[in-house]
């Protein structure tokens, strides 16, 4: 009996977790705004920028939303790093984390142009 009580704590934590995991983003571009202002050492004068559309992906193991986003930033020099590509990961529909270098996962992205990510300020 004792056992039964932990396992069913344990596989509905599991089923929150995925619930969480399976919440679609509502404002997505607004969170990665919002995040990237904060994040960049500078964020103005950003070129190159890019989206995708929210979709599920698996990232490490686990089936998430989440958003490729390519950008071109400026370094604290002020000199531009050259085109970044980041994957965007959201839990219970907001943006949890940004992974860096994820060309590889956002290889089949559909990017659209991101003009708010160029026109940001500080």
């Amino acid at each position: 009996m004792l056992l039964t009580g932990c396992s069913s704590e344990w596989m509905q934590a599991r089923e929150r977790a995925e619930r969480a995991n399976l919440t679609a983003p509502i404002n997505p571009r607004e969170e990665i705004l919002a995040f990237m202002r904060t994040y960049l050492n500078d964020p103005t004068h950003v070129r190159d920028a890019y989206v995708s559309e929210p979709t599920l992906r698996d990232v490490a193991g686990v089936r998430r939303y989440s958003v490729c986003l390519r950008y071109n930033a400026r370094k604290s020099s002020g000199q531009y790093a050259g085109s970044k590509d980041s994957l965007v990961l959201f839990r219970d529909g907001h943006l949890d984390r940004i992974v860096d270098s994820a060309r590889e996962l956002c290889k089949d992205a559909e990017y659209r142009p991101f003009p708010e990510l160029q026109r940001l300020t500080r």
